[in-house]
């Protein structure tokens, strides 16, 4: 198997029932949890609706695409061995695991979050995300952060 994931590799998702997008979709599959799928729709279909509802909106896809946008990060750090030292070296983050990061992040801050439900709890990160806020949108803050210290090791990408 190649390291790594062509595009001959990547499944094409059905998108969902509700918006018919395949982004709740994959929403859905990364918030499900012990291949409970109808679980997981009922939660994230839940905290789409809180979600637009508390910012007013009428389209909580918008909101949702939004948020997606605001912790999509665009830079990454990755550890080389360049002469005996490791360095951090900042790398563009491409399309495809642009969206995987914002969608981990955004389900793990979700459930770091306690004391509700974990539609509620999505709800909140997704509006906290949407608004430029929240842990999920912290974590981007902070890899773009590292990625900006070590862009002096940025010419040892191309090596």
């Amino acid at each position: 198997m190649p390291r790594k994931v062509t595009k001959k590799l990547q499944r094409d998702l059905k998108p969902d029932r509700k918006y018919q997008s395949v982004l709740v979709q994959r929403l859905i599959n990364k918030s499900m949890l012990d291949g409970k799928k109808l679980v997981a729709e009922r939660a994230v279909y839940s905290a789409l609706e809180q979600a637009a509802k508390k910012l007013e909106s009428e389209d909580p896809l918008a909101v949702f695409e939004r948020a997606l946008k605001n912790i999509a990060p665009n830079f990454e750090v990755k550890s080389r061995r360049v002469g005996g030292a490791n360095y951090q070296i900042p790398f563009p983050v491409q399309g495809h695991r642009q969206l995987h990061y914002a969608f981990s992040w955004l389900v793990q801050s979700a459930r770091k979050r306690t004391g509700m439900p974990y539609a509620q709890r999505l709800a909140l990160e997704i509006t906290d995300a949407h608004n430029g806020a929240g842990a999920a949108f912290k974590k981007k803050e902070d890899t773009h952060k590292m990625a900006e210290a070590n862009r002096a090791f940025a010419h040892f990408a191309r090596s």
